[in-house]
């Protein structure tokens, strides 16, 4: 493992590391029963007073909300190449080893989502529809985060057009950093649920890219296929 491969562990097991300080601290630093039906919420008086600040635009919500079709779209369109590679070269372990480790890596982030839905830490700030809803990590906040820079990384492994390399970019950021300031602003989510989907999601996105710097030094240095 060379050393750009080792900072990229590192920074990725240390974010991974402070999401679950992140989850104990907000178990137990200042949690008070202000959330609905005077469910527990940690670190009660930052929250409570940020979304006092921001108060709930349900608009806005919307809005994110059906945003949050075009990192599911981006997926989709990475399940196609790695399908449209199997039928071409009929081996799987013949598909390319990035869009293979992609797939771990959502199928990753689907389970953290799937896992914090399943033992909910604390309820969003307002029901939904009538309904108490999980809210840490923000699940939307997550999935954007995941997606979005897998689609420049990709890009920019398989694209040398400068224009399109630098519209991937400003897209990739623009998107990410307007979805992170629409939860946030909509009032759906405390503030902390926010920062969770940030450190979890950063953490995993540099594992994955580290895997795939791994990978592909193991396959320029590997003898060629018979």
């Amino acid at each position: 493992m060379n050393t750009s491969e080792k900072r990229g562990l590192t920074w990725g097991l240390l974010l991974l590391s402070a999401f679950g300080l992140w989850t104990l601290l907000i178990q137990c630093v200042d949690v008070r029963p202000v959330g609905q039906n005077g469910t527990p919420v940690g670190f009660a008086a930052f929250n409570v007073g940020f979304h006092r600040l921001t108060g709930v635009h349900l608009p806005l919500y919307v809005l994110t909300d059906w945003l949050g079709l075009v990192p599911i779209f981006i997926c989709l369109c990475f399940a196609i190449l790695g399908a449209c590679q199997l039928l071409r070269k009929r081996n799987l372990l013949r598909v390319d080893a990035d869009i293979l480790l992609l797939g771990v890596y959502y199928v990753l982030v689907i389970l953290g989502y799937l896992l914090f839905e399943a033992f909910p830490i604390n309820y969003r700030p307002v029901p939904i529809d009538g309904v108490m809803e999980a809210s840490y990590p923000s699940s939307t906040t997550l999935l954007v985060l995941s997606v979005m820079p897998t689609l420049h990384f990709q890009v920019a492994r398989r694209c040398k057009n400068p224009h399109l390399l630098r519209a991937s970019l400003i897209f990739s950021a623009g998107f990410s950093i307007f979805m992170i300031l629409g939860r946030l602003l909509s009032g759906v989510h405390w503030a902390t649920d926010i920062a969770g989907s940030v450190l979890l999601s950063s953490g995993l996105f540099l594992l994955y890219r580290t895997a795939v710097h791994i990978a592909d030094r193991r396959a320029a240095t590997s003898p060629p296929e018979a």
